[in-house]
C-alpha cells in the first residue's frame, strides 16, 4: 500500500484517501484492483456505483480524515480513519 505521504498524483493535486477493491491476506497485495480516489472536501453520502460493500483496503493522506458509515445516506454506525 502507498504511505499517507504518497497520496499525490503526478500532477501534484492533493488526494485525501484512496480505497481499493482487491483483498488479500498478504499486506503487500492488499492495495490492488480498482481505486476510488477521494479528493479533499468530498462529501459522498452514497458510494459510487459498483463500490457498495466492496472496499477492502484504504489509505488516508496526511492532514486528512475519512469518515465512513455502515448504512446509506450517512446512517448507521460510523468510523473515522486518519493517516
Amino acid at each position: 500500500c502507498p504511505t499517507a505521504a504518497d497520496l499525490r498524483p503526478v500532477n501534484g493535486t492533493r488526494v485525501c484517501a484512496q480505497l481499493y477493491i482487491d483483498n488479500s491476506p498478504y499486506y503487500d497485495q492488499c492495495c490492488a484492483g480498482d481505486v476510488l480516489v477521494v479528493p479533499p472536501g468530498s462529501d459522498m453520502p452514497y458510494m459510487p456505483r459498483g463500490w457498495s460493500a466492496r472496499a477492502s483496503s484504504l489509505v488516508v493522506g496526511t492532514r486528512c480524515e475519512l469518515t465512513v458509515w455502515s448504512g446509506k445516506a450517512k446512517k448507521g454506525k460510523s468510523r473515522r480513519f486518519s493517516a
